[in-house]
């Protein structure tokens, strides 16, 4: 099939014969990578391409982080006159995309649901504009500052505080298996269900198997993987995995789980230096710290939003 072009749920399903309300699961579930443009869904045909070639067991060479548009058969980077490419999985970010898009109703914003080391290398190469990063260093018990210094070298950016939120264990209800700790994910009738490489979550859990010295060998499932939060709480929940690890706005949102917290996880946006005088940077930075933003975040419960708005870093 075409590469260059982008399908409508509809358009999927028909490609797949499958339904559409199938289409949409897939995307929410993280299985089926897809954008939006303004309230349409979109997906793109390198995309539908990877995820047949998934589903036939091949790794598809076109899988790459793609940019959600392309023009001449190129990746393009959006400037602050045409519109914002955000990268990051969290719901908050549709709810921002959405403010965003009252402002600038004939703006294109577009979502990409990538984790936070993909979402990086896509701002280094010009393909997001806006990226989020919840990503653990174990040397400095920091979060995204060491990444982004590292992973963006010559490209100076600034890290801009979204929500803090808990990282945790999904767990049956009623902790039957008593999983407590990162050591407990070794015992011998635990069964795993891992994120993602490239994910905060699969970040977080390889740097505490490193520092305890744990073998990922040693842990049963470690190489099961689930593209978003509430498809590991949902492995969990419907008994084919004892443990995943999360976020506790998931565990709130299924059904016969209970949430075992470890962590507080700092989630940031991470943008270039020389893009937040834009106008599009600037109406961002105004959403952030407006109540009424701030209070829809509030009211979905699950967030800190204390320092929300602020910058921590420029790198």
């Amino acid at each position: 099939m075409p590469n260059d072009i982008s399908y409508t749920p509809e358009e999927v399903a028909k490609i797949l014969k499958i339904s559409k309300f199938t289409v949409y699961e897939l995307i929410k579930r993280g299985d089926l990578t897809a954008y939006h443009i303004g309230r349409k869904v979109r997906v793109e045909g390198a995309d539908l391409e990877s995820y047949i070639q998934k589903a036939k067991g091949i790794q598809s060479p076109l899988a790459s982080i793609a940019s959600p548009i392309s023009t001449d058969q190129t990746n393009h980077y959006f400037s602050a006159e045409e519109g914002l490419v955000i990268c990051g999985q969290d719901i908050v970010l549709d709810i921002l995309t959405r403010h965003l898009e009252k402002q600038f109703p004939h703006i294109l914003f577009l979502r990409h649901y990538i984790g936070s080391i993909d979402g990086l290398i896509a701002l280094y190469r010009g393909l997001a504009n806006v990226v989020t990063a919840h990503l653990w260093d174990s040397d400095t018990d920091e979060y995204n500052i060491p990444y982004v210094r590292r992973m963006l070298p010559g490209h100076p950016a600034t890290i801009i505080n979204l929500i803090y939120r808990i990282e945790g264990f999904y767990v049956a209800k009623g902790n039957p298996k008593h999983i407590l700790t990162w050591t407990d994910l070794t015992k011998p009738d635990i069964r795993f269900i891992n994120r993602e490489r490239g994910s905060g979550a699969r970040v977080l859990l390889d740097e505490k198997l490193r520092i305890l010295g744990i073998n990922h060998t040693s842990i049963q499932g470690y190489i099961e993987e689930e593209m978003t939060h509430v498809a590991v709480a949902s492995k969990v929940a419907r008994g084919e995995a004892d443990v995943g690890l999360g976020i506790e706005k998931a565990a709130l949102q299924v059904n016969n789980l209970d949430f075992i917290p470890l962590q507080k996880e700092r989630y940031d946006l991470v943008v270039h230096q020389e893009d937040l005088a834009k106008p599009h940077f600037q109406a961002l930075m105004s959403i952030l710290n407006s109540p009424a933003f701030r209070n829809e975040v509030l009211g979905i419960g699950g967030y800190d939003i204390s320092q929300m708005g602020q910058i921590l870093a420029n790198s």
